[in-house]
């Protein structure tokens, strides 16, 4: 049997929109972090800033995934500062906002 059979194939909008429903996080935290964590954080970027955070971003798949993650970071005992939803495509962090502690949303993420 062909692999290009259409019947056998998802329509490629299909793949490409699921593709692009993962959602994407930033989880900023007090302090640096080591690059040996980068394991605990399954594949996600991990950046120390300048101002003395650590910002853990990628894609995370679902809600208990990302629980996961702050289970994670609360058993390393890191003050988490921030969660933050972005929009597919939206840069990770906007300019000159990196120090800017007053936009925190201790309510939780917005998109």
């Amino acid at each position: 049997m062909p692999t290009d059979d259409p019947t056998t194939q998802p329509p490629s909008d299909v793949s490409t929109a699921g593709r692009t429903c993962v959602p994407q996080y930033e989880i900023r935290v007090e302090g640096h972090l080591g690059s040996r964590w980068m394991a605990w954080f399954d594949g996600l970027s991990l950046t120390n800033e300048s101002d003395g955070t650590a910002v853990i971003s990628g894609p995370v798949v679902d809600q208990s995934a990302l629980h996961g993650l702050l289970i994670k970071l609360r058993d390393l005992g890191v003050p988490l500062i921030s969660v933050t939803r972005r929009s597919p495509g939206e840069p990770a962090e906007l300019p000159n906002l990196s120090n800017n502690r007053s936009s925190h949303n201790p309510s939780g993420a917005t998109s």
